[in-house]
């Protein structure tokens, strides 16, 4: 099972983002279920103090590419961690630019 590795590995809880629930989440309780339910698997922070948000704004102007939320996910990550995605070019620009994050798809 997926997440068994994910725990063997290290990467499991995931930290996600507060700004990720906001871009995930459509307000539409129906559709945003099977969301709700990985969340709740997951620790949610809403850690986003100046300091982050600046390296976010520099890992997205560096990569000249991606969203706020793809860059404060790969700041976050800082230093040495990894990145969980479905659709990877963006977030592996962004990521040659951190400070050792890794980016592995699911």
């Amino acid at each position: 099972m997926l997440l068994a590795r994910l725990r063997r590995s290290g990467l499991w809880p995931a930290l996600i983002p507060s700004v990720v629930v906001a871009e995930a989440l459509t307000g539409d309780a129906a559709s945003d279920r099977p969301v709700e339910a990985l969340l709740r698997c997951c620790d949610v922070t809403d850690r986003l103090d100046e300091a982050l948000a600046r390296r976010s704004a520099w890992l997205r102007t560096a990569a000249n590419r991606g969203t706020v939320v793809d860059a404060v996910v790969v700041a976050l990550a800082e230093p040495g961690g990894t990145v969980l995605v479905v659709n990877r070019p963006t977030i592996e620009a962004m990521a040659l630019f951190a400070d050792g994050v890794f980016v592995e798809r699911v």
